[in-house]
């Protein structure tokens, strides 16, 4: 099967069907990350259209630019590149799609889905509608006997809660995959029973050591904080997200979030935007959280996640070998590389990435569909690009 049959034909060949059960599945995921509201149940994340952000074009030739040897689009093909955008000081400098995708075509974040429930934290702590200090359990006493109990808010954001979790994406079972089925991500299995991800939550009752120790990657604790979120403002998930973020930091194109059956927000994964909009998401944390003059997010709390995270938790965490000989901390649902000038960035599976250089007011969007959820080699050679590509942009 080939990724040109994928949906092709009306109706398109039973082979080549985009499918709950494959949809994150190659060749199907080059189709269904651009069509997800095709696939899954999702609420809208309402724009401005009036108030869009302009970004003016300033190209800059990269025609010299090396990676390994390679040009930027070799670059580009070989991280099974979707889309990319490079801003540099609000400007694009350079913009490129693949794979049947254009600047209005939305693509799923995956886990930089995190990092936009990162900002709007530090929007709700700076209006003092959440204490990070809080036991997780105060707001949602449903989970009040599993393993986030006595976990805070502040573990739960910085990947340190003590939760019996692995986040293994070539697991068929266990919690992992009560997970997707309770997300609504992964079909049920044939007479199985409904479930739901507030449901699921309840179910994770095993203690990994102790809350507040090492970076231990828990999608869950996301999502959780998505309810707890909305618990704590009366508000739906996406309607928060458009009235706080969306909104005023001046999108182009509505986003939307993947939901459960019963309206649970996927915070951990399920965000979907265009890569032009992702990149004005980077551009409002390198210009200090304001648009225009106006404070969206708090300058103390970006500040915050490039200066304050614990580098030894990192070091002896779960992701630490994806990233080897780098310095690197993580803190509110932001990866810091902390080699020279510090980079701000979001991660998902697949390929996701924004990166955010404030000091050089350098943002780069990039969407992808690479086959393994966590390819080593290809992380890596993302990671030299990027670094490329900012001393490129540096030396203009």
């Amino acid at each position: 099967m080939t990724s040109q049959a994928v949906m092709s034909g009306f109706p398109p060949a039973p082979a080549g069907q985009v499918t709950l059960a494959n949809w994150r599945t190659p060749p199907f995921s080059r189709w269904a990350f651009q069509h997800v509201r095709e696939i899954l149940p999702t609420a809208g994340i309402a724009h401005e259209p009036g108030r869009a952000r302009d970004l003016p074009e300033a190209p800059v030739d990269l025609g010299g630019l090396r990676i390994d040897g390679m040009g930027i689009d070799a670059f580009l093909a070989a991280t099974d590149t979707d889309g990319i955008v490079v801003l540099r000081d609000g400007r694009v400098a350079f913009e490129r799609y693949a794979n049947g995708m254009d600047a209005r075509t939305p693509h799923i974040l995956m886990s930089v889905s995190k990092s936009m429930l990162g900002i709007l934290a530090g929007i709700l702590v700076a209006r003092g509608v959440l204490d990070l200090d809080e036991d997780a359990t105060r707001l949602v006493p449903e989970i009040a006997r599993s393993a986030w109990r006595g976990a805070r808010l502040r573990h739960l954001l910085d990947m340190r809660a003590g939760i019996l979790f692995d986040e293994n994406y070539l697991a068929t079972s266990g919690a992992i995959i009560r997970y997707r089925k309770a997300q609504g991500w992964n079909p049920p299995d044939p007479g199985e029973a409904p479930t739901d991800l507030r449901g699921f939550f309840a179910t994770l009752d095993e203690a990994d050591g102790g809350h507040g120790g090492r970076f231990h990657y828990v999608s869950p604790n996301t999502d959780l904080l998505g309810w707890i979120i909305e618990r704590a403002t009366g508000e739906r998930y996406a309607d928060l997200a458009a009235r706080l973020l969306w909104r005023p930091m001046g999108a182009a194109e509505p986003a939307f979030i993947t939901v459960d059956r019963l309206g649970a927000p996927r915070c951990a994964g399920g965000f979907c935007a265009t890569t032009r909009d992702l990149a004005r998401v980077g551009l409002l944390l390198a210009e200090g959280g304001r648009r225009d003059g106006r404070l969206v997010v708090p300058a103390e709390w970006i500040e915050s996640v490039e200066r304050d995270g614990d580098e030894e938790a990192w070091n002896r965490g779960d992701f630490a070998g994806y990233y080897k000989g780098m310095r690197m901390h993580y803190r509110s649902k932001w990866y810091v590389l902390k080699d020279g000038a510090p980079m701000l960035f979001g991660m998902g599976v697949n390929g996701q990435n924004l990166f955010v250089d404030r000091a050089a007011g350098i943002v780069v969007a990039k969407f992808s569909s690479q086959e393994a959820a966590m390819d080593e080699a290809r992380i890596a050679l993302t990671m030299r690009g990027i670094a490329a590509l900012r001393a490129e942009l540096a030396r203009r």
